[in-house]
């Protein structure tokens, strides 16, 4: 099977493209977007991976037959993937219980801490607050990834349905579907009463098992196969969803995910998952 070694970066220059054509062995060299290559007939070698590291540049190989078309399901994360925040974080803020709740987050997205537990430890510090408090943060300091809408346009342009599957709250993801013309979303309610959240949730917690099983149902719905779905997340509870991907995406992730992940786009933005096809 022939391979490309795609390349991207926020920046990629013209050195650090010819120099990866040597070490690759690739012999033509393709610009795919302002910041983005692909060198064909390329080969692994020990010093890509070192190289590109050090240049601040995301690199996979790809088949040469693999195309966007062929993709049917893109499945993604929401908290740090297709928006720039974590949700649960800035609502504490508006609690005045951030530093408490990041901390949980941020052991939880490691992997260090259960994340169904995490997430009742975290929405339990938010009791008493206002519900205003939650059209603030979307308001006010949700922001898209870079690169998300590009991604999502040209996706659904292709064909390509899309899932949103989180473990935050449904009162982001709704309006993120409306927003973007999604056509799936599974994530967590949100309890409240009297105007004001609980500290408590509402039916079963999507974690990880949840999103994976979501996944599943949505790719039994629409009869196709693994290698028809590609899947982006950045923390340990979207590992069993991007398992069951044909293709599965690191985005600026933490490490656990990098390791098991097909690629990791630790520079490029969202629509760096496009160069990733042909």
């Amino acid at each position: 099977m022939n391979l490309h070694l795609a390349i991207q970066g926020a920046t990629t220059s013209e050195r650090d493209v010819q120099r990866l054509a040597g070490l690759s062995g690739s012999r033509a060299i393709l610009r795919t977007g302002p910041t983005a290559f692909r060198l064909t007939d390329a080969r692994p070698a020990p010093g890509i991976a070192r190289y590109c590291e050090r240049a601040r540049l995301d690199y996979g190989f790809v088949p040469e037959n693999r195309r966007l078309a062929d993709m049917r399901l893109a499945v993604m994360d929401m908290d740090s993937t297709l928006i720039t925040i974590e949700c649960v974080d800035e609502i504490a803020d508006m609690a005045g219980v951030k530093a408490e709740v990041s901390a949980i987050t941020a052991a939880a997205m490691r992997g260090e801490i259960d994340y169904p537990e995490s997430l009742q430890r975290r929405v339990a510090l938010l009791r008493g607050l206002e519900e205003g408090a939650l059209q603030r943060v979307y308001d006010e300091r949700l922001r898209l990834s870079p690169g998300a809408e590009t991604m999502l346009a040209t996706m659904q342009a292709a064909g390509i349905k899309t899932l949103l599957v989180s473990g935050g709250f449904t009162f982001f993801t709704a309006r993120l579907q409306q927003r973007l013309k999604l056509d799936y979303t599974a994530s967590n309610t949100l309890e409240i009463a009297n105007g004001k959240l609980t500290g408590k949730l509402l039916g079963a917690i999507v974690d990880a098992g949840a999103k994976a099983a979501k996944v599943r149902e949505v790719r039994n719905e629409l009869r196709i196969g693994r290698e028809a779905l590609v899947a982006i997340g950045d923390g340990a509870n979207d590992l069993e969803m991007m398992a069951e991907a044909g293709v599965s995406i690191a985005y600026r992730a933490k490490p656990v995910v990098r390791k098991k992940a097909d690629y990791a786009l630790n520079y490029a933005g969202l629509d760096g998952v496009l160069n990733l096809f042909g």
